[in-house]
């Protein structure tokens, strides 16, 4: 009886999410033409090849996806980081290469979301995982009210706006992971590793971008840029200009892939103030590391001073840089038109839980 109530309402509903459907069962049969073919090839050039076609795929899959909500985290989820998690495992790197390697299911989770088994030890040692409904409801409430507040935006003040924006971007980003977690834990048994720790509680910029802001992200840019661009500038500039290099690449090309995000969802050639935004704060995380070396530890500013001039000059800097692409294009009113496609997102999470169960029993 559920189970096919649950089949009624996927395949009535909003043509967004039939499509995003389509496109996700897509990159899953990729995923298990990889872990066929391409986990028995040698490591380089040879795995590399027979990987492009799985890479071209997940650039293009993202092109049947409309929505804001639901397309910006295709896109993140397999433009970015499964080609960037592909290109590593081409050369046996990265989280889906693995000694003994991974099972069929662990390898898709992985590839295609950003996944911890709970035995890994690692995913005890980090932040917190998915397992706060409070927190989780408490943030949707949140999001509701802004919602509510957007429909008097024309007698908001703009600075105002700006900073709902900003925490709209945080609270979604938080909310669409934790509704991801669900089906991931309910089927396979595995945790999602946390998307943000805490951002506002950032000491500095350094403590913002590396240990709270997108740590999916952070962890695949240190493993496919950072890390190599090190190497590298340790053997051509020396020890000392290694890690402002390495830095400063890591921050140039998250830039870059955030004007490839801007462009799949906007249609519009970039303007580049978003690479500006991520290059400016990749020079400040430069310094500020380096005045850290200077001064030794010897002094440092309290977090009730760092912690709020840390968040204000992300907010304003933000404000300045990253949003205007966003509404100059209409991102904004879009995204905010969204809520019944993300509402019935919602509702197929929970009938593929209980299709998958249904299946399992």
């Amino acid at each position: 009886m559920h189970f096919s109530m649950c089949l009624n309402t996927i395949f009535s509903m909003d043509p967004e999410i039939q499509s995003f459907i389509k496109v996700w069962f897509t990159a899953i049969l990729s995923m298990i033409y990889c872990y066929c073919i391409s986990v028995r090839l040698r490591g380089g050039a040879t795995r590399l090849f027979s990987l492009l076609p799985v890479i071209y795929l997940f650039t293009t899959l993202p092109l049947h996806l409309t929505s804001i909500h639901i397309g910006a985290a295709t896109i993140l989820y397999l433009v970015w980081l499964g080609n960037f998690k592909l290109l590593l495992f081409s050369f046996d790197q990265g989280p889906l290469y693995a000694t003994p390697p991974l099972s069929l299911f662990h390898f898709i989770s992985i590839a295609l979301l950003p996944v911890e088994t709970k035995h890994n030890s690692s995913c005890k040692s980090n932040a917190k995982v998915y397992h706060q409904p409070v927190a989780s409801a408490v943030k949707v409430a949140l999001l509701a009210i802004f919602t509510r507040i957007y429909e008097y935006m024309e007698n908001v003040h703009p600075y105002i706006l700006f900073t709902l924006y900003c925490c709209h971007l945080y609270l979604a980003l938080e909310v669409i992971l934790a509704i991801t977690a669900v089906p991931v834990r309910a089927i396979l048994g595995l945790d999602l590793k946390p998307q943000f720790n805490e951002p506002y509680l950032a000491t500095s910029l350094q403590d913002f971008w590396g240990r709270r802001w997108n740590l999916t992200v952070s962890s695949i840019l240190r493993t496919a840029v950072y890390q190599p661009v090190h190497r590298i500038s340790t053997r051509i500039l020396g020890s000392n200009w290694a890690r402002p290099s390495a830095t400063m690449a890591t921050f140039l090309v998250s830039g870059l892939m955030h004007e490839v995000i801007y462009y799949y969802l906007s249609g519009a050639y970039p303007t580049w103030e978003v690479t500006r935004f991520f290059v400016l704060h990749g020079i400040c995380v430069a310094l500020e590391m380096a005045v850290k070396k200077a001064l030794g530890g010897r002094w440092r500013l309290h977090r009730l001073v760092s912690g709020p001039m840390t968040v204000a000059f992300v907010g304003v800097t933000g404000v300045w840089l990253f949003l205007p692409q966003v509404i100059r294009h209409g991102l904004d009113k879009k995204a905010i038109s969204e809520y019944t496609i993300l509402t019935q997102f919602l509702l197929w999470i929970l009938c593929l839980c209980v299709i998958s169960k249904t299946l399992l029993i």
